[in-house]
Formats: C-alpha cells, structure tokens, sequence
C-alpha cells in the first residue's frame, strides 16, 4: 500500500474522481429533509426521545449493526464514525457483523441488544422469538427495554429513508448532527 493510498485510507473523506482510481459517489436521488422537512423534525424528535435512557455506547452498536443488516451505506459511516470518537475500539465495530461467532467481544446485555436488534429489524423472516425477547428483557429492565425497541425501530426508519434516496456516505464527521442527532 502506498503512502498516499494509506494516506486516503485512514482519512477517507475523497469523493471517488476519474483521476483518484476510485470509483465515482453516486447522486442522491433527493434531499427528503429539504422536501418534507417536517417529516424529518419529527424523525429528529423521534429520535432524540428514544435515546434517552440508552447507553449511548451500546445504541452505536444498535445502529450500526441495523444499518449493516439494511446495507445503509451511510448510516454505517456515521454510526462507526461517532462510535469510535465515543471510545468504541476498531475491533469490536469489526467483529459486529460477525457477532454470533465473535460473543466473547460483547457483555450478555450487549448481545441481548443485538439480538433484538437482528430480530427487529428483518422482521420479514418471522416475528420476534420469545426467546429473543426474553434474553433481553433479562438484561434491560422495563423502561430501558421499551427505549432499546424504540431506539432500534428508529434507526431502520432512518436507514430507510437515507438507502431509499441514495444519501451518500463519507462525508460525515463525528458528532455533526449532535442536537439533531440520527
């Protein structure tokens, strides 16, 4: 690897030339907040009600694990970019998309979380498990477990309206829509 192409690695914020050898960022297909941008308030107060109580850590896990699932490419850059400025190691963001093989990497309640997370957020192959639910209503009590539901219904809304537009990843920086968060 080169110097400059480790340089664009650890620094990615290109935005793919003809001359850079990267492939072209697509075009968003709209801007939602701007057409419908009381949609997008309610999202943000949404959002920010549905944190409250979470462990800001964990809900980084959530969201980043949902939008791994929902192959939301921009959300997957926010989410990793504001758990890492949180303290999140690189390993444990890694390990994420593989965490049934990686458990040692997570605590019981983080894994209940992703567990619930999974369930969820592909709900088209069946409902939430009993058994999903009850490992997590072990690690949460009532209220946390009613905000981790609400957390994770949000952040697949968010995912679906940013892969449903196009929104395009790799411009965001950590904390940037903090008082207006995602």
């Amino acid at each position: 690897m080169t110097t400059e192409t480790q340089t664009k690695t650890q620094t990615h914020t290109h935005t793919g030339t003809a001359t850079d050898g990267y492939a072209p960022e697509h075009t968003p297909r709209l801007s939602w907040a701007e057409q419908a941008p009381e949609v997008y308030k309610a999202m943000v107060r949404l959002d920010a009600a549905a944190r409250q109580g979470v462990d800001p850590v964990l809900l980084e896990l959530v969201k980043i694990r949902a939008s791994q699932l929902n192959h939301c490419a921009y959300c997957l850059d926010m989410h990793t970019k504001d758990a890492l400025a949180a303290g999140e190691s690189v390993e444990r963001i890694i390990q994420l998309s593989a965490w049934e093989e990686s458990r040692h990497f997570y605590t019981e309640k983080e894994l209940a979380a992703i567990e619930l997370t999974e369930a969820v957020t592909v709900l088209t192959d069946g409902f939430v498990e009993d058994e999903v639910f009850e490992r997590a209503a072990k690690q949460f009590d009532e209220k946390e477990l009613a905000q981790l539901i609400a957390a994770i219904n949000v952040i697949n809304a968010w995912n679906r309206f940013a892969v449903t537009t196009r929104m395009v990843p790799g411009h965001y920086t950590p904390g940037q829509y903090h008082g207006t968060a995602k």
